[in-house]
């Protein structure tokens, strides 16, 4: 009789843990699909101004970043706190130069 080690109750457990982060990949993916939907039918319809239109497009947009950034890129596990920081260091970066060149061409 041989013994299964692949029944131990840490494999056992790193299962589960897969099972639910495939479970939330998913999830997070159709919602993406569904947002996307969303926003084409927000274009194509033309039954909302473009001036509302626009920030529900670019709100649907960073909805869309977040769940990329923390579901797809895995930067809500532990051990990509160098990962975080040098993105969001580019996002405060990006942010800033076009304030900055905003500002210098309205005023």
């Amino acid at each position: 009789m041989t013994k299964d080690t692949n029944s131990t109750p840490h494999n056992e457990f790193e299962k589960a843990e897969h099972k639910e982060e495939m479970k939330h990949q998913v999830i997070s993916f159709v919602m993406m699909i569904i947002f996307t939907i969303a926003a084409f039918a927000v274009v194509a319809t033309d039954a909302i101004g473009k001036y509302f239109a626009i920030p529900i497009i670019l709100l649907l947009a960073v909805v869309q970043v977040i769940f990329q950034l923390y579901y797809f890129m895995h930067m809500k596990n532990k051990g990509h706190e160098t990962p975080a920081l040098m993105i969001y260091g580019g996002l405060a970066v990006a942010f800033m130069t076009i304030l900055t060149f905003t500002t210098i061409i309205w005023w």
